[in-house]
């Protein structure tokens, strides 16, 4: 069984609203495509993942807000302790991000984008971003993307 591993951090309710898209996305596309023993979908908060969780996943999907400009420190928590453990062990696994952003959403996007580089990680779709209002197309996109994953690995796309 595949694993697709969901982490992510929030200060109030934009990025758990965008992980709950995210996972409702990539289980009706197992539904769909009645492959839901084929990959499991685990949804973690970052401040509870750790490598163990990383390296049982066949691919990742990042969700945090934007804090100061920046990535939140409890996501770069995450991938500050993921790591060292990690490192060598993850090359080519695919991942993405969403984020919630009140500036533009840069900072954050390039701070973990700086990370997963050091990972090895492969970027498999741009990373989402909700500037200020959590709108229903943010919604649907992070909807897409978890289904998209799930599909993905479903079929030994990823």
């Amino acid at each position: 069984m595949k694993t697709l591993l969901v982490v992510f951090h929030t200060h109030g309710v934009k990025t758990a609203r965008m992980a709950e898209a995210v996972e409702h996305g990539a289980r009706r596309a197992l539904a769909e495509a009645e492959a839901e023993g084929e990959v499991q979908v685990v949804v973690k908060r970052a401040a509870e993942a750790g490598p163990e969780d990383l390296l049982g996943a066949d691919a990742l999907l990042l969700g945090t807000p934007e804090t100061f400009g920046y990535v939140s420190g409890m996501m770069k928590d995450f991938l500050e302790r993921v790591f060292y453990p990690c490192e060598g062990k993850v090359a080519g696994r695919p991942y993405a991000l969403f984020i919630s952003a009140g500036q533009d959403g840069s900072g954050a996007q390039s701070s973990v984008e700086r990370i997963v580089t050091g990972l090895r990680l492969r970027k498999a779709h741009e990373a989402i971003i909700a500037l200020k209002a959590l709108t229903p197309e943010v919604l649907a996109q992070c909807e897409e993307l978890g289904a998209t994953f799930a599909a993905g690995l479903a079929i030994g796309a990823l």
